[in-house]
């Protein structure tokens, strides 16, 4: 039903240069995005349950000290920034964060059935927000700032590596794949809530 909506929202913004005002299109981003978020929050829990105690410590020590690799993309520092921020600007950095996993996400796809799930989910989600950029710009550029930054894969994605390397970058890659999810689930939410002038958008 909503790739049906997705294709119709397609036809509509053909046809029509305003932006989206009932909020549809939102409504399928946001659901988009909290089950990928709610997907990862899974993956990373279940990863955590099957490390021995010490290994989790010394993961999340390493992780605490360590940066993801979409950490290069300018976000909001926190929620007073966010609630400032211009809808074009929050769907603009969402894009960014999706764009971001592309390449890493084919580390997280294989194996089990919700694994399988994320790059699609990931696709449609950022034909979406593409969708949704195109519809509020109203003659802005696309991306007005850093628009040529191409984020390069994580540093040993293309690696073969040892047990201790595998399991860091497993975890490295789920957590990060959970922060982010979590980032673009509170700038769409954000977004989609500063559509409706009456409507209290605090975090």
């Amino acid at each position: 039903m909503d790739r049906v909506v997705l294709l119709l929202s397609v036809v509509c913004l053909g046809v029509s240069s305003q932006p989206i005002t009932d909020g549809r299109l939102f409504s399928i981003a946001v659901g988009r995005v909290q089950h990928l978020h709610l997907l990862a929050q899974r993956l990373f829990s279940d990863f955590e349950s099957s490390l021995q105690t010490e290994e989790q410590r010394q993961l999340n020590k390493i992780f605490l000290q360590d940066f993801c690799n979409s950490d290069y993309i300018i976000t909001p520092i926190d929620k007073h920034e966010t609630q400032r921020s211009s809808v074009l600007k929050l769907l603009s950095i969402s894009y960014r964060l999706v764009e971001s996993w592309e390449f890493p996400s084919l580390s997280l796809s294989g194996g089990s059935a919700p694994r399988i799930q994320i790059s699609p989910k990931l696709s449609e989600l950022k034909t979406g927000i593409l969708l949704l950029i195109k519809a509020n710009q109203d003659g802005a550029e696309l991306f007005p700032d850093n628009s040529a930054l191409q984020l390069a894969p994580y540093g040993n994605y293309y690696q073969s590596l040892g047990a201790d390397e595998s399991l860091r970058r497993t975890y490295e890659l789920l957590a990060c794949f959970k922060k982010d999810m979590h980032k673009v689930e509170t700038y769409l939410t954000v977004a989609k809530c500063r559509l409706s002038p009456e409507a209290n958008c605090t975090l």
